[in-house]
């Protein structure tokens, strides 16, 4: 048998004391699409970051091709034919989408740019992704997150890469971007590209992956071929023990109107009407662009509502400002964390007290506010060595569950969750949904996004679809069906 493309044996690596690699192998074969899995904080990121020159690691081999070889920089991965689609996008918003693809590798003649020929190329690049109608020149914050990602993928594709790692690439795609990921993934499979595929979600692991490779707590568990593999078998070696269902059980118990919603608009939604009442789940579902984020800014005053009226708890409500919708009684764990949900050079512990601080006699309260943060890294079982250290150091997906404590630290009446396990292993999004139906049972009026039919379907009481800013349906979960919902998503009845 031919040697693998990759192999990585050994690996090492500790940051300071903490140990995040112990012994790690894993290989990569031409030809094959494996999975690399594991809770968030196993270790997944920091391997890939030493395959691909970002990191040294501090022990251990790795081969390419069958030979010993030191990858000390970005630049002698790319060499190797190793290219890396980070999830925290990498293109530099300024420039264009020519720019961005070329950049560090621009091509000259005569000491001149060659624009046109660069311009030619990247077309070419930009088809083999789907995205033929973008023009190169484009400015690339003029694009949505989900294009970004395509650029991105065109971007790697043009470096010839025989290695392509690929970190939650869906996670920001619309459905058709995501058949158009998933064809060109097959495309370059049968072409002989290994792809190293980094998801938590695992209805794209069965569908597309050959073997699947598990870390847990920095080490290696084992891999596994992909047929004939189980859900739970996978859970287990994620987990380190088996999950007693994928979406917990909870009875509900809906209590009277809590938050009532009649005609709103503003900005991309128009005349959106709905109840939610305490204890209830209000999953909100519809595609991307479809103005999901849109109301709950609107809601939260993040933006300026233009029509309509609001209730809480029969009191007219109008929040101009977070501020206000806080005071009021709202919470909002947002989409996208890293900008807009902390502030990354705190610390956890002064991420969580953001909203309102602890107070005595007009001073802090610190006392009250570690013991405020400690019970809430117990409840949410966030992964940290200490309750002092920047937020930026945590995993995705415990970076995501400060989030959603700074928001429980408040007791809001309503809370609107957008996106809340996007970019979370199994394990923290079984916390995550224990956490939502117990929020249920205590009262708190819960409006839920999420892109994932599963977990809209499996989690929510009823559900609200919205398709270009209005609302196209509202459904009892017990009978909606993936079909009924994505119908009235795209604009059906």
């Amino acid at each position: 048998m031919a040697a693998p493309l990759i192999r990585m044996q050994g690996i090492q690596k500790a940051f300071g004391p903490v140990k995040v690699l112990e012994g790690v192998d894993f290989e990569l074969r031409a030809g094959e699409v494996h999975a690399l899995m594991g809770e968030n904080g196993a270790g997944k990121s920091t391997l890939m970051k030493i395959l691909t020159g970002i990191y040294a690691p501090d022990g251990g081999r790795i081969d390419v091709d069958g030979e010993a070889t030191a990858i000390a920089s970005p630049a002698d991965a790319e060499k190797h034919g190793i290219a890396i689609i980070h999830q925290e996008l990498n293109l530099i918003p300024s420039l264009s989408i020519a720019d961005n693809l070329f950049l560090g590798r621009e091509e000259h003649r005569f000491g001149l740019l060659r624009r046109r020929a660069m311009a030619e190329r990247a077309r070419a690049w930009l088809a083999r992704v789907g995205m033929d109608r973008l023009d190169p020149d484009t400015s690339v914050e003029r694009l949505s997150v989900g294009r970004q990602q395509m650029v991105e993928i065109a971007r790697a594709l043009g470096q010839n890469a025989r290695v392509l790692i690929m970190d939650e690439p869906t996670a920001a795609l619309t459905e058709s971007e995501t058949d158009t990921l998933f064809r060109l993934i097959r495309e370059l499979r049968a072409q002989g590209t290994g792809i190293v595929y980094v998801s938590h979600r695992m209805e794209e692991i069965f569908a597309l992956c050959d073997r699947i490779s598990v870390l847990r707590d920095g080490q290696f568990v084992g891999t596994r071929d992909v047929p004939g593999l189980g859900f739970d078998e996978v859970v287990k070696m994620m987990v380190g023990r088996t999950l007693d269902a994928r979406f917990p059980a909870r009875t509900p118990h809906v209590g009277p109107v809590r938050l009532s919603v009649e005609h709103v608009g503003g900005g991309m939604v128009h005349d959106v009407s709905f109840d939610l009442h305490a204890g209830e789940v209000l999953g909100v579902a519809g595609l991307l662009g479809a103005g999901r984020t849109e109301l709950a800014r609107l809601l939260f005053g993040l933006d300026r509502l233009e029509s309509g009226r609001v209730t809480l708890d029969g009191r007219p409500v109008t929040p101009k400002t977070p501020s206000e919708a806080i005071h009021a009684g709202f919470g909002f764990v947002t989409e996208d964390r890293k900008a807009q949900g902390l502030v990354l050079d705190l610390s956890l512990r002064e991420n969580v007290s953001l909203p309102r601080v602890p107070a005595r006699a007009g001073l802090v309260d610190r006392l009250a506010e570690k013991k405020q943060t400690r019970g809430l890294i117990d409840a949410l079982k966030i992964r940290t060595r200490d309750m002092e250290l920047d937020v930026r150091a945590l995993s995705g997906g415990n970076q995501q569950k400060v989030v959603l404590a700074k928001w429980l630290a408040l007791k809001p009446r309503v809370l609107i969750l957008d996106e809340p396990t996007r970019g979370v292993d199994v394990g923290g999004k079984a916390e995550i949904y224990h956490i939502i139906n117990q929020l249920a049972e205590q009262g708190v009026a819960i409006l839920m996004i999420s892109s994932e039919l599963p977990e809209v379907l499996a989690m929510s009481d009823r559900i609200l679809v919205m398709h270009e800013g209005r609302a196209t349906a509202l459904l009892d979960a017990r009978g909606a069906t993936q079909e009924t919902v994505m119908t009235a998503a795209t604009g059906g009845k």
